[in-house]
């Protein structure tokens, strides 16, 4: 008699470990603290806080790009990465423009003079600059529309609640994974509360009293800014596993680099920016 094969067991979640979420917790407390404190500050200096931020993450970018034997021109990425966000509350979406036509000229004349450079290295050159700053860029000129201060607000702690939840959830009871080649850890428990909890945020915004947005915008602004946040965390994990590396960086301990940090939040600017622009709220 032939035994049946044995049932596959569910893999349990890894569950919570405190003290690597105190420290955790801390970094992202004094992280948190610095971008609410220039958003709250005004659009220049919120654009002076990503522009480092930018700058910073467009060079973890490149240092995993190296490991795969390409050869980004960091220099002119890092500038133009930095530079964006500043261009944004100077000159607005005509000034971020300027910078890309500046960055897209300077890596094709790099290309030109130098004879070992390919065109996979040019284009991570500006691809480099562009999913760091350009997009970063988006939220600064969020700060900028009547309301900004409260909508820019709404972004940034919709993406952190979306984290938490998906965090929280996902490691205490999630058994469905999301994305398991990708992302091993990230559950379909946690998408859906992380999902929520973004929405949650966005539908409380319409409700204050000083609100420039109505609830039939909030909700599509929840949920384009949830789903986008876990495609930007999806997109910069996948970049990792072909870098071979396990963070991009090490200078925010707990959560790795500035790349990781951010990662949520990049593609979530652009999303909520034209869902805010096409509802008629800049």
């Amino acid at each position: 008699m032939t035994c049946p094969p044995p049932t596959p067991l569910v893999e349990e979640p890894d569950g919570i470990r405190p003290a690597a979420l105190a420290v955790r917790v801390l970094t992202a407390t004094l992280y948190g603290l610095a971008i609410l404190a220039s958003i709250i500050a005004g659009p220049l200096p919120t654009a002076l806080v990503f522009a480092v931020m930018a700058g910073l993450a467009a060079g973890e970018f490149y240092a995993m790009q190296r490991r795969e034997a390409r050869l980004p021109n960091e220099l002119i990425g890092v500038a133009a990465a930095a530079g964006m966000p500043l261009s944004a509350a100077l000159w607005g979406l005509s000034g971020v423009m300027s910078v890309v036509t500046v960055l897209a000229a300077a890596a094709l004349i790099w290309h030109t003079l130098i004879r070992r450079v390919s065109t996979a290295d040019t284009a991570e050159t500006i691809f480099g600059a562009l999913y760091t700053g350009f997009l970063l860029s988006y939220l600064v000129l969020i700060r900028t529309f009547d309301g900004g201060l409260t909508l820019s607000l709404a972004l940034v702690v919709s993406v952190w609640a979306s984290d938490v939840a998906a965090y929280f959830i996902g490691s205490t009871i999630g058994r469905h994974k999301l994305a398991p080649h990708i992302s091993p850890k990230k559950s379909w428990e946690g998408f859906i509360a992380g999902v929520a909890a973004c929405v949650a945020v966005w539908v409380l915004v319409p409700l204050l009293p000083w609100s420039t947005i109505p609830l039939s915008l909030g909700i599509p602004c929840g949920l384009g800014v949830a789903v986008s946040s876990v495609i930007g965390d999806l997109a910069e994990s996948r970049m990792k596993r072909e870098a071979g590396v396990k963070d991009s960086g090490t200078m925010l301990p707990g959560h790795g680099g500035f790349l990781d940090r951010l990662d949520s939040l990049i593609l979530a600017c652009l999303v909520a920016y034209w869902i805010l622009v096409w509802g008629g709220a800049s």
